[in-house]
């Protein structure tokens, strides 16, 4: 989380600068970092040189924006609205007022959320994601406040490679350790960016009970 931290943070980072900064070896650093890349959150890139010299390999965040865009992420989120498609054909309940594109985008971040550890509950009204039980509860203040800025610029590199008129405005104030609640926004004039939507039906919540964690909830059940 560090160094997905320090790499959010800024950009064009080395490993000799990430190693100095968590004071891990570089060995472990560049570890890490391929992990990272692997799972399509990390994008790495050779430094541009103007004098002679072996040129330094780079690494930013991948945010989703064109010129930060991983393929693996590309793809997760292809993938998500596929899956997301399949499910509204079996599950045919009362849709949602939200378009493709915002469907597609809360498909590629359930799955994100899911692989991530977390248990997703959508409100597509309130446009909240609940994760309560927070997993990372019983962290420090201070690490707690770096791990919500991670997940929610991970949420928001999701949400802007899916491409729609989402985005993650904030993590709410908790009254308890335990609570977590994400805040989304909807952009009405929000750029045709990203990945193409799917076409697909409306969201369609589901009530079957526990299918109903899997990122759709009931209206006027969150």
């Amino acid at each position: 989380m560090q160094i997905l931290h320090l790499v959010q943070s800024r950009g064009e980072r080395t490993i000799a600068e990430l190693s100095e900064a968590t004071g891990l070896h570089q060995n472990t650093v560049r570890e890490h970092l391929q992990r990272l890349i692997e799972g399509g959150y990390v994008l790495q890139a050779s430094e541009r040189r103007t004098t002679r010299g072996r040129p330094r390999t780079l690494y930013s965040a991948a945010t989703g924006l064109p010129e930060a865009s991983s393929p693996v992420a590309r793809d997760k989120v292809t993938a998500a609205a596929r899956r997301g498609d399949l499910l509204r054909q079996v599950v045919p309940d009362a849709a949602s007022g939200l378009d493709r594109r915002a469907t597609h985008q809360l498909d590629a971040l359930v799955e994100h959320l899911e692989e991530s550890g977390f248990d997703p509950l959508i409100d597509d009204d309130a446009l909240t994601v609940e994760l309560t039980p927070c997993p990372h509860a019983a962290a420090r203040p201070e690490d707690r406040r770096t791990l919500c800025a991670v997940h929610l610029g991970l949420m928001q590199g999701v949400l802007t490679e899916a491409g729609g008129p989402l985005s993650a405005e904030c993590v709410r104030s908790p009254r308890a350790a335990e609570e977590c609640t994400v805040q989304l926004r909807m952009m009405p004039h929000a750029a045709e960016s990203g990945r193409p939507a799917i076409g697909a039906p409306p969201r369609r919540p589901d009530t079957t009970g526990r299918a109903s964690r899997r990122g759709i909830a009931p209206h006027g059940m969150a």
